[in-house]
């Protein structure tokens, strides 16, 4: 009997041993720990890039600047998209011309969405280094995998955009400027110096003034002399500016008063409200609700907390030396707290005025949240909140839940008559791709089942609270990430990519056979910012150009329907003959897209009224 039992034990401990030692972090290193992140980041991120097509403006307007630098040679001011000067600093088109060089010398949805991966992969790293050498392996460790987890910056990571490599500047210039402060300001921080330059680069000076300006706090707080403080960064801030000068100036050169005009815009006129349009123009209140859902799924569990918490301390607030309370705090606050909390202040607050307001503006206070979010974590096991039970196993049903639906929907029985309206089309091609998911995607598919059956098993054999718990709910957001990335999103994203039509367009109008214009009002009456069909000359390669600007002889002509409607009888009033060849089957734009062939009658020049 008793060597009965002593083999239902041993069977019970070799069941959960791999768990327990993958889970227990305590056990490994700061090598390990370290080495984990990393792979694990590169495994969850890399591998998926390129597996949707572009399908937004913004990512194939960047990717085609690099596109432009690689065919053109021209690394300062490429022109683009039928003449255009880019609207950003060229770092992160240098970085995504120079990988896709490096790997085949042709620019792809994987090779321009690499340099943000990468970008998001170092600075989860950095940050890790950073909080381990002062809070421990675990709050680092934890701190990683929020960051990596956080739905606004695993998007920017996976995404054509220089906000990610903004963020991942910013955010390591801010760490390298403490560990000047853990120097006592002595000597010349090079690296940090180095990093805002790029960050410059990539987005104007805001690179080098937000960590600039957040350190400065920190710094004032610490009790450093406020002309020490100013003097001292003034210089890292004029010395950030000497590379990002110098191509300023060369673009100057190049552009002249169209790029000065751009950069005053884009910068100064930007921070000040001062611009001739409107761009991303959002309430004072957006900052808040975006931060909110950038913090998808970790904002669920700080909301299910706040029910199991006892709030004894706030009763401080309301007594007469709580100000001078306060100010004790943050004086005595542990520097590495302050730090973050003042990186994360200041950051949000310096956005909190311009009328323009983006989410991604406010990424580089993420990995600083992350930070406290880790610790809260650990102090919500430490009081053996039920939050982290309940918020694991609302995670646990969502992955159940997802795959039931594609099941339903892979066998078929959701009827495509569901959907009505307008994009009822577009939403049935979306459930078709879902549909027709198989192969080795249905790895990332069941993941969710799987971590989620593991997540009941470990709840139901491990009652005490530990860090266990807290890992059990990384690997729960990891695996409705995996399944998202890798099945789901890429079929759905991929139906509402322009590349079929670019094909189509191309198989009629070949680079052979003439030169492809583009004629859009929105474009054409724009104060600035103008729209052109981005997806479409990315995947021609670049070779759309302006019909109103060049008044060509003949060529093709891209051109919505209710453009076409309303300015084709004024094109025919000046001598142009229009033949219809195509019909885009997918809205562009919104509308349907025609190509004409068109050529021009010897006559007056095309007006530009």
């Amino acid at each position: 009997m008793a060597a009965h039992r002593r083999a239902i034990f041993f069977r019970r401990e070799m069941s959960v041993d791999l768990s327990v030692k993958l889970l227990m972090m305590k056990t490994l290193t700061a090598r390990d720990m370290f080495w984990l992140l990393a792979i694990v980041a590169c495994v969850t991120i890399i591998p998926f890039l390129g597996l949707a097509d572009f399908h937004t403006k913004g990512e194939p307007r960047e990717a085609v600047v690099a596109y432009s630098m690689l065919e053109s040679g021209d690394w300062l001011l490429p022109r683009n998209n039928g003449g255009e000067i880019p609207y950003k600093p060229p770092f992160f088109h240098w970085t995504v011309a120079s990988v896709s060089a490096l790997t085949g010398g042709t620019v792809s949805e994987f090779t321009s969405r690499l340099p943000s991966a990468i970008a998001l992969i170092a600075m989860t790293l950095m940050g890790f280094l950073f909080y381990r050498e002062r809070k421990g392996g675990t709050v680092a460790l934890l701190t990683g995998f929020v960051t990596l987890t956080a739905f606004e910056l695993h998007r920017a990571g996976a995404n054509t955009r220089v906000d990610m490599m903004l963020t991942a500047l910013t955010v390591c210039s801010l760490y390298l400027l403490y560990r000047w402060y853990e120097r006592d300001l002595k000597g010349v921080p090079w690296m940090a110096i180095m990093l805002m330059s790029c960050a410059t680069l990539t987005k104007g000076p805001v690179g080098s003034l937000i960590p600039c300006l957040a350190f400065g706090v920190f710094l004032l707080l610490r009790g450093v002399n406020f002309f020490r403080a100013f003097l001292l960064l003034l210089g890292c801030g004029l010395a950030s500016f000497v590379l990002p000068l110098a191509w300023y100036y060369g673009a100057y050169l190049a552009g002249g008063e169209e790029f000065l005009d751009l950069v005053m815009e884009e910068n100064f006129g930007r921070m000040t409200n001062t611009m001739s349009y409107d761009s991303c123009v959002n309430p004072w209140h957006y900052n808040f609700v975006t931060l909110a859902g950038g913090y998808v799924p970790w904002i669920l569990l700080v909301l299910i907390s706040l029910f199991t918490l006892k709030y004894t301390g706030l009763k401080r607030l309301g007594e007469k030396d709580s100000l001078k309370w306060m100010v004790g705090k943050v004086r005595g606050a542990d520097p590495v707290d302050l730090f973050s909390a003042v990186c994360i202040f200041v950051i949000f607050l310096f956005y909190c005025f311009p009328q323009s307001k983006r989410s991604v503006y406010l990424m580089p206070i993420y990995p600083f949240i992350a930070y406290f979010l880790a610790k809260y974590m650990l102090y919500l096991t430490d009081i053996k909140s039920k939050s982290i039970k309940i918020y694991g196993t609302v995670l646990a049903v969502l992955g159940l839940l997802l795959t039931a639906v594609f099941l339903c929907v892979k066998a078929g029985l959701v009827p495509d008559t569901v959907f009505h309206g307008r994009h009822a089309a577009q939403n049935i091609a979306m459930m078709h791709g879902i549909a027709g998911i198989g192969g080795w995607a249905w790895i990332p598919v069941l993941l969710p089942v799987a971590v989620s059956i593991w997540w009941f098993r470990y709840m139901r054999r491990h009652k005490e609270y530990g860090t266990g718990y807290l890992y059990g709910i990384v690997a729960l957001t990891f695996g409705l990430y995996l399944a998202l990335d890798a099945a789901y999103q890429p079929p759905v994203l991929n139906a509402k990519s322009q590349r079929p039509v670019a094909a189509e367009i191309d198989a009629i109008a070949p680079a052979s056979s003439g030169t492809i214009y583009e004629f859009i009002e929105e474009g054409e009456m724009a104060k600035g910012d103008p729209v052109h069909f981005f997806e479409l000359n990315f995947y021609l390669g670049d070779r759309i150009e302006n019909f109103r600007r060049n008044r060509p002889s003949e060529g093709y002509l891209l051109i919505t329907d209710n453009d076409a409607a309303n300015y084709l009888p004024q094109f025919e009033a000046e001598r142009y003959r229009f033949s219809l060849l195509y019909t885009s089957s997918r809205p562009v734009l919104r509308r349907p897209a025609h190509l004409y062939r068109f050529s021009r009658d010897n006559g007056p020049a095309l007006s530009q009224n």
